[in-house]
């Protein structure tokens, strides 16, 4: 799985957290991981886990991690308010704008051709960067 921390596994199982069911949710850029754990008395609880992949500096990616612990006392009440607070942004929210939901991703080490500059600058996103400066650069 794309963002599982194998790492992370194994403290679970040292700790005594048994690890009953899982589901991976992928959502865009983000990954959700919903684990329900026991207790070393048996009592279940959810964990919920934000994943997100960036990249360091040098390329290198890793993974930014938020986890909430969510325990079977407060479900009700989590689940009610969450319901509540989907449909509440489902009637309200207003439509996103198109345009803002342009993404424009890099990768290293590969080289832009014209059509590419080209169908980036006619989505409403210009670098600011000649294609010509490219090639000069690199001499």
């Amino acid at each position: 799985m794309d963002g599982y921390d194998k790492k992370e596994e194994l403290e679970n199982n040292e700790n005594g957290r048994e690890e009953i069911f899982s589901k991976v949710v992928r959502a865009g850029k983000r990954t959700y991981f919903l684990d329900v754990k026991a207790t070393r008395r048996n009592d279940y609880y959810l964990t919920i886990t934000e994943s997100k992949k960036r990249f360091n500096r040098d390329g290198k990616h890793y993974f930014e991690k938020h986890k909430i612990f969510l325990y079977k006392e407060d479900f009700e009440k989590f689940a009610d308010n969450l319901n509540e607070t989907i449909d509440f942004i489902k009637a309200n929210a207003p439509e996103p704008d198109p345009r803002e939901n342009v993404e424009v991703t890099a990768e290293v080490g590969v080289t832009a051709t014209a059509e590419t500059v080209e169908t980036i600058e006619t989505q409403g996103y210009s670098s600011g960067v000649e294609f010509d400066d490219l090639i000069d650069s690199k001499e």
